[in-house]
């Protein structure tokens, strides 16, 4: 048996493999597409729940510690166990993981949205209500805005949570990128494996600077804060020197 030439790295079974990237292109859009759509439909859905669950607990107080209190305790079923509970609604779908990974995101969607809510100043719910804004009116325009940057810090955090979960959903037949992770540890194809990997990784990172960039567009005015800040201490540095000066003359 003749070993095989020097340059082939999917002979010699290598981490790093150009020729695995050409052979099995198709394959790998393929996976990284279903990654994709699972991570988006999940977290999707973890926040159509999440929304009314954090509207429910800022306005019914009392709600609040049942509503994270549940949320938490979903966050900590293992990923087995949680599959396995819903695998008799759901069967072997990628609707399994879709709810499972939608119910994970919850309590960082829950949580950072209620402390955004509640972190929105008295004075500007005060403002509105003093112009005639009504409940829902103040929630959509003054509010919700107000609160969008925890919301948005929440909705990265889980984001790039559910990108690192849905690997575990290849234990259904539908784990996107994790179907080549978990298929690549048994048959220890090292160029699979490290390949899979690193997209999960540039998918997360991809995922957070977008939602990231869409925080910046939908926050205008703390963008204008930072330049005034800024422009403040540009201006006050010099303005201490000038007074220092005066005093010593």
């Amino acid at each position: 048996m003749t070993a095989p030439p020097p340059d082939d790295c999917l002979a010699h079974n290598d981490w790093i493999c150009g020729d695995y990237l050409s052979t099995r292109r198709q394959i790998l859009l393929d996976a990284l597409a279903q990654h994709v759509e699972l991570t988006v439909l999940s977290v999707g859905l973890g926040l159509v729940i999440a929304v009314p669950l954090a509207l429910l607990a800022r306005r019914r107080r009392w709600t609040a510690g049942p509503v994270l209190g549940l949320t938490t305790v979903l966050y900590t079923i293992p990923s087995l166990a949680m599959f396995s509970l819903l695998l008799p609604v759901y069967g072997l779908s990628a609707t399994l993981v879709v709810v499972g990974l939608a119910l994970y995101s919850l309590t960082l969607l829950v949580r950072n949205l209620l402390a955004g809510l509640d972190g929105v100043p008295a004075e500007a719910r005060e403002a509105a209500r003093g112009m005639g804004y009504g409940p829902t009116r103040r929630l959509l325009t003054v509010e919700l805005p107000l609160a969008l940057p925890a919301a948005m810090a929440g909705l990265r955090i889980a984001t790039v949570s559910a990108v690192a979960l849905t690997t575990v959903g290849a234990i259904v037949g539908y784990g996107g990128l994790g179907n080549l992770i978990y298929t690549g540890m048994n048959t220890f194809f090292k160029a699979q494996v490290l390949t899979a990997s690193v997209l999960c990784v540039l998918i997360a990172v991809v995922f957070d600077l977008l939602l990231l960039g869409v925080e910046r567009l939908l926050t205008p005015w703390r963008r204008a804060g930072r330049r005034a800040r800024v422009r403040t201490r540009a201006t006050a540095g010099p303005k201490r020197l000038v007074a220092a000066f005066g005093r010593r003359t």
